[in-house]
């Protein structure tokens, strides 16, 4: 009834080596490819939106930290990166 030390080892040992075998194989990936179609369809479309709307909120936020940055920076005179940056927004506004 009770596992000896030894067979307690060996099974442990045993159940690690297949759970490794698992991972690698990525059995769990398979089975969730190998499921329903239209649920695999619905999670990978919902990704899809989520991530897209994040990424172009991301985008918005950076972008705009980095204009706020920059208009400090032009504010600030400072020589070479003020003619810099004012040289950078005159070739945007000429290219509209």
């Amino acid at each position: 009834m009770f596992l000896k030390k030894k067979e307690f080892k060996l099974l442990s040992s045993s159940i690690d080596k297949l759970n490794k075998m698992l991972q690698e194989g990525n059995i769990t990936e398979l089975s969730y490819i190998m499921g329903s179609k239209k649920e695999l369809i619905k999670r990978n479309l919902l990704a899809g939106i989520f991530r897209g709307v994040g990424i172009g909120i991301g985008v918005t936020i950076i972008t705009a930290i980095l204009i706020m940055i920059l208009q400090k920076i032009v504010s600030l005179n400072i020589p070479v990166i003020g003619e810099y940056i004012s040289d950078i927004v005159d070739i945007v506004q000429r290219s509209r």
